[in-house]
């Protein structure tokens, strides 16, 4: 089975101490939830549902999972760590009440504290995620830790941001799964069906074939393109419509987006321009994903491309980011990025445009970053844009 196995997540904690020593953090708490899974996913394997969650270690011995009564038997089942602990601080996110678990052994912050400080000094905890956290929550730590709590989110993005080669056969298996869906989509005869069959399809076969979730899907037909992030909705898909469609497929954690721009049945000369120029964009961008050369060389040549072809108002946002536990993720490049792409980085292309009378649409393909150019995880795209070109 393709995961991350148990001694890459101990590499990841032994590389957090190294930092922790660095930046004089005598101990961590890695938060995370069902909303904001990354951080906890990537160093415990554990993705709560509707609680929350966290990972406490210090500078030696086995970390400590957190989580709430109901999620305990998951975490058990997929965290790498075996300490399991229950905290009421991490009960339901969206529930005010206070839960009654007559049968739950909890333990609390304070304790929690007082448990790190008889095994060395406790004078500064790191949290990963603190942006994520509720004002309560983070009240409680600080006066249950006593303690300077500091921001280390900076530390996890920086280790996340190249990946091994198990992440990327992670990012792969994820690709394929995501690939297999949409292309089942596209096959389908989804004319005069709504907006909801048509990705459902695509969500049906992506489950079938290993998705772990579906993190989204993004969904919009005839002018419902223009609505950039759109949900699919009743709407019903029309002979001639664009289909501007988004999934992201996640599998072990690691999340990747697909998107092919097509249109159904009889489409006009405006929406095959489209389809056109975002075809010869990705041609244009794609020697620039290359280890040594800078991300703002990528994103210069899919905005001059546009340019030219005089669509600049139509191009909304950049046409890059990172991918891997996130959908999106550092780095997010602009035109005057100065980082260079590094080999080990996975990257999601994002090439868009957005409000054109012919329809609105993107192309979303993820690549792995290596010295002698990228190497696409979504092959079916790279078809579908030569024989694009050919059939021009």
């Amino acid at each position: 089975m393709i995961r991350i196995p148990t001694s890459e997540f101990k590499e990841r904690i032994s590389k957090l101490r190294e930092h922790m020593a660095k930046n004089s953090i005598d101990a961590m708490l890695v938060y995370g939830d069902e909303y904001r899974k990354e951080n906890l996913r990537y160093v415990s394997n554990y993705w709560p549902i509707f609680e929350r969650g966290g990972l406490l270690f210090g500078a030696s011995g086995e970390p400590i999972l957190l989580c709430a009564p109901e999620g305990e038997q998951m975490a058990k089942e997929m965290s790498i760590w075996s300490d399991v602990r229950l905290v009421p601080d991490f009960l339901a996110v969206t529930v005010p009440d206070e839960i009654d678990y007559p049968h739950a052994k909890l333990t609390n912050f304070k304790k929690l504290a007082d448990e790190l400080r008889s095994k060395g000094k406790l004078d500064k905890l790191g949290v990963i995620g603190i942006n994520d956290m509720s004002e309560s929550l983070m009240k409680n730590l600080r006066e249950s830790f006593k303690c300077e709590v500091v921001d280390a989110n900076f530390i996890i993005y920086e280790m996340r941001i190249k990946k091994s080669e198990n992440e990327i056969a992670c990012l792969r298996e994820a690709a394929r799964i995501a690939e297999k869906g949409y292309m089942a989509m596209m096959a389908a005869d989804i004319i005069g069906k709504t907006e909801l069959y048509a990705v459902g399809i695509a969500e049906g076969v992506a489950r079938q074939e290993g998705a772990e979730t579906i993190i989204f899907s993004v969904f919009g037909s005839g002018d419902r393109t223009a609505t950039i992030v759109g949900r699919p909705t009743e709407k019903i898909i029309e002979d001639g419509d664009m289909i501007m469609c988004s999934i992201a497929v996640q599998y072990q954690g690691y999340v990747a987006t697909f998107e092919i721009p097509y249109a159904v049945g009889n489409y006009s000369e405006k929406t095959k321009r489209v389809i056109d120029v975002l075809v010869e964009a990705n041609e244009v961008g794609r020697p620039y994903l290359k280890a040594g050369v800078p991300m703002k060389e990528f994103v210069k040549a899919i905005r001059n491309h546009f340019r030219k072809e005089g669509l600049e108002k139509y191009d909304v946002y950049p046409p890059l980011h990172g991918s891997g536990c996130a959908e999106a993720e550092s780095p997010y490049p602009h035109e005057n990025t100065e980082a260079v792409f590094e080999a080990g980085m996975t990257v999601n292309t994002d090439i868009s445009l957005f409000g054109l009378e012919g329809g609105s649409n993107r192309i979303e393909e993820v690549f792995v970053i290596r010295e002698d150019g990228a190497e696409t995880l979504c092959p079916k795209i790279q078809e579908y844009c030569k024989k694009w070109i050919e059939g021009k």
